[in-house]
């Protein structure tokens, strides 16, 4: 198999979840000893992926280009995957012309429509329902799902999203969440002691805003009352891409540090005793959470912060959308190393049971090799609309880009 990458960005695992899950998917694929071009209109970054050292073609493509249309055609490829919903908008139609019998996939990441509607919600103060049936970033975004062969979702909740609201056909998407090794006795054990760990952390890429959202209410609601409760300890805020605004929050009288770029996210991890994550909205899972529970780090969040990464109430820490609830808990699990070592064991259950690889990547394959395009393309018909001429004005808006370009 040739697989054809279109990335939003240059994959970067060390600054977000989002470069860990296109890592990992890249990997999966190179398994199989599959040929891998990853080809991207972005600009490069210090922390992307050295993605030549492990046999992967990196390629620039312009914007509304017709250029990608002998790259396409020339190259060939049997797979492309789109990074997001706005690659399947750009080059989609471009693919489809090029390569017709490409198996077309999207990963969504998580669902942005999803996420908006959750932040558009927040500032209205409206309903999530409302705002995500009325936007057309809903709209542009379950289009892409329904055009495409095969649609990544990484969340349970995202799925049956899908699959009542709005319809999708069980058949174009599948379940893919983080993929993560198995967490032996041997591992377990290097873990820091409950005794060798200080401090609270917070990590995330602040180019992300519910992270920036986050250390806000961290700052202005919770540490002030939970400081006063743990006099002797300090919460670090770690993240990629930190604004002025974001370092303007540092505080060392208040023992409030933002500590910036991690280099090493399981360092933090495994130094800490609680990753506490009061997250206002978003979508997808959270890589803070997995990262936290492969390093033995007990996680304190929000409903939606721990939404679609457990099942039956069996949580890693402690789930609340209620502040003072979560500044008691965080204060009892920090000092009681019984009820710490208890939620402990819960994420390696988690990551074990819900997360490991094994479950998920001969299945993924597998569906890949067994596609039927014609017969898998006649069974989604919603798609086939889409993809009518008549229809096709992101096709038709790009050319027109391209026209003007050239003036």
């Amino acid at each position: 198999m040739k697989v054809f990458i279109i990335g939003y960005v240059w994959p970067e695992p060390k600054s977000s979840a989002a470069g860990t899950r296109m890592m990992q998917i890249i990997n999966l694929f190179l398994e199989q000893n599959w040929e891998i071009i990853f080809a991207t209109s972005a600009q490069e970054t210090e922390n992307k992926a050295p993605l030549e050292e492990l046999g992967i073609k990196p390629l620039k493509i312009q914007v509304n280009n017709s250029s990608f249309d002998d790259l396409i055609k020339n190259i060939n490829p049997e797979i492309v995957l789109y990074d997001r919903f706005m690659m399947e908008e750009q080059y989609g139609w471009r693919v489809r012309e090029n390569c017709p019998e490409a198996i077309q996939i999207l990963d969504t990441e998580d669902l942005h429509s999803l996420r908006n509607a959750r932040l558009q919600a927040r500032k209205k103060q409206t309903e999530e329902a409302d705002e995500l049936l009325n936007s057309d970033i809903t709209k542009r975004e379950i289009a892409s799902i329904f055009r495409s062969d095969l649609t990544l979702i990484i969340s349970k909740k995202e799925i049956e999203l899908l699959k009542t609201t709005f319809q999708v056909p069980e058949h174009i998407l599948f379940y893919l969440p983080f993929l993560e090794e198995k967490l032996t006795e041997k591992g377990i054990q290097n873990w820091n002691s409950f005794e060798e760990r200080k401090d609270i952390c917070f990590i995330g890429n602040f180019y992300h805003e519910p992270n920036w959202q986050t250390v806000q209410i961290l700052k202005k609601e919770i540490w002030p009352k939970l400081r006063k409760k743990l006099p002797n300890i300090e919460i670090h805020i770690y993240g990629a891409y930190a604004s002025q605004k974001v370092k303007q929050l540092h505080n060392p009288k208040e023992r409030f540090l933002v500590k910036g770029f991690a280099e090493d996210v399981n360092e933090v991890m495994k130094n800490h005793r609680i990753c506490l994550a009061p997250i206002p909205f978003g979508a997808g899972l959270k890589g803070k959470f997995i990262d936290a529970m492969k390093n033995g780090c007990v996680s304190i969040t929000t409903t939606i912060g721990a939404e679609g990464m457990f099942e039956n109430d069996f949580w890693p820490g402690i789930i609340t959308d209620n502040y003072e609830k979560m500044i008691s808990e965080t204060e009892k699990i920090y000092l009681e190393k019984e009820e710490w070592n208890k939620f402990q064991e819960r994420g390696v259950f988690i990551i074990n049971k819900l997360f490991n690889a094994e479950l998920f990547k001969k299945k993924f394959i597998q569906v890949i090799q067994n596609i039927n395009l014609k017969n898998h393309r006649e069974k989604n018909f919603i798609g086939q609309i889409l993809q009518h001429h008549s229809l096709k004005s992101t096709k038709y808006m790009s050319k027109w880009i391209e026209e003007k370009n050239k003036n």
